[in-house]
């Protein structure tokens, strides 16, 4: 069998198997990735080279740097802040809402969910209302405002790694404003349909009781250094090759220090805290995805969707977002985003047109499409998985009505200021 056909018969096994065996991910990965190479499909140096090493060090920098920040209290502490300064039940959980995609541009989404769930929880205890609407509500959220920042969830480094674009260029590109003004206004959309759903709530008074006290500043601050850090990187770093990754690396080695320092306990104690799981994934998706691009299928897939588009621009961005929101609402976006990125450069290239376009709404539509349903989006698995432990069966439509017009109109919003900005 010639190479071509084996490196895609790899994929598509792993792509069914990441929807079959979730939490197996990392395992399905790696082990296709080794086949690639076993199979001689792509050598060993291919595959490290398809590996984006800055992207990894970003995505494990930050996941060190979060779980200190989770640690201190600061988050829960905003949280509690907010709703006993809120008018009424309605706004409290507005302002949560709110508060979750502020995070979660800056803090992976699960991690986001996981600081919001016990202060949501709590005021639901307290005011007897239920809790199902709010937890999805602030899941949904949390996906949203991930696409915002090249550090708030995996398809953005990603994207940024693939188009070298920093960390400013997500507010900032080529003299236009970028993607994280668009999610801003579907956030703000987003908004007016949570307050349509949670509006009979408006009469409940909200007061919570005083419990979380911030332990310490010191991984506030540091966050705060990083993000300075990485937003001075692009003088220095224009290519988007290195150095963000080294920084994030160092601020999380100064971080395990502090942290050694402060709460004393072994090395190994922080790193089986890491997620390890996604990060192996996405090493295994990197190169998966290379091996496609080496055996010329980008090429096969882009040939295909340029026939479809023609010269239609506007045509080919609204069937790449469709495509991503439909794929991404039932299946894991990192694989979907990083085998598309590469199809998207040559159907550019066909077209003649900046790809900036195409490559936003590709973004927007694999990273709001997982809020459709419970298995779109790990922070939409955890939160059935805290519901069920609280006692609540949550049925599949029971997140699809809110999940899926909350999806339809941040993205509509969101790409309709991509193409106003970015269309030819």
């Amino acid at each position: 069998m010639e190479a071509r056909f084996i490196a895609l018969a790899i994929f598509v096994i792993a792509y069914l198997l990441f929807v079959i065996l979730p939490t197996r991910r990392s395992w399905v990965a790696i082990t296709a990735a080794v086949l690639t190479v076993l199979t001689q499909t792509i050598t060993v140096q291919q595959a490290l080279v398809a590996v984006n090493w800055n992207v990894m060090g970003i995505f494990v920098g930050t996941l060190v740097i979060a779980n200190l920040f989770i640690g201190s209290r600061m988050p829960a502490y905003l949280a509690e802040m907010i709703v006993n300064r809120s008018k009424n039940t309605c706004f409290a959980i507005l302002f949560i809402c709110a508060l979750t995609g502020v995070i979660s541009a800056f803090v992976e989404n699960v991690a986001t969910l996981m600081i919001i769930a016990p202060v949501a929880l709590s005021l639901a205890r307290k005011l007897d209302i239920h809790p199902v609407n709010l937890l999805i509500a602030i899941a949904v959220s949390s996906n949203l405002q991930g696409a915002g920042t090249l550090i708030g969830d995996p398809p953005s480094m990603l994207l940024a790694g693939f188009a070298k674009m920093n960390f400013m260029d997500f507010f900032f590109y080529k003299g236009k404003l970028s993607i994280f003004f668009a999610v801003q206004l579907g956030a703000l959309v987003s908004m007016v349909f949570l307050y349509w759903v949670f509006r009979k709530e408006r009469h409940k008074k909200t007061t919570l009781l005083p419990e979380e006290k911030i332990l310490s500043w010191f991984p506030s601050i540091l966050l705060g250094v990083l993000l300075v850090a990485l937003a001075i990187s692009s003088f220095f770093d224009p290519a988007f090759s290195y150095l963000a990754g080294i920084l994030c690396l160092i601020a999380a080695a100064i971080g395990v220090a502090w942290d050694m320092k402060v709460h004393k306990g072994p090395l190994i104690d922080r790193v089986k805290t890491l997620d390890w799981d996604t990060t192996f994934f996405l090493i295994g998706v990197f190169v998966l995805v290379g091996s496609l691009t080496l055996t010329g299928w980008t090429e096969v897939i882009a040939i295909s969707i340029s026939k479809i588009i023609g010269q239609n621009i506007l045509l080919g961005f609204l069937l790449l977002v469709c495509i991503a929101v439909v794929m991404s609402a039932f299946v894991d976006n990192v694989p979907f985003l990083a085998a598309m990125l590469p199809v998207v450069m040559l159907i550019s290239s066909k077209l003649s047109v900046d790809p900036t376009v195409f490559l936003f709404g590709l973004l927007l539509g694999a990273s709001i499409g997982g809020n459709v349903t419970p298995v779109g989006a790990a922070a939409n698995i955890v939160c059935m998985g805290i519901l069920r432990k609280e006692g609540y069966n949550v049925r599949f439509m029971d997140f699809v009505k809110i999940g899926l017009p909350f999806t339809l109109v941040s993205v509509t919003a969101s790409c309709v200021f991509i193409w106003l900005v970015w269309s030819p």
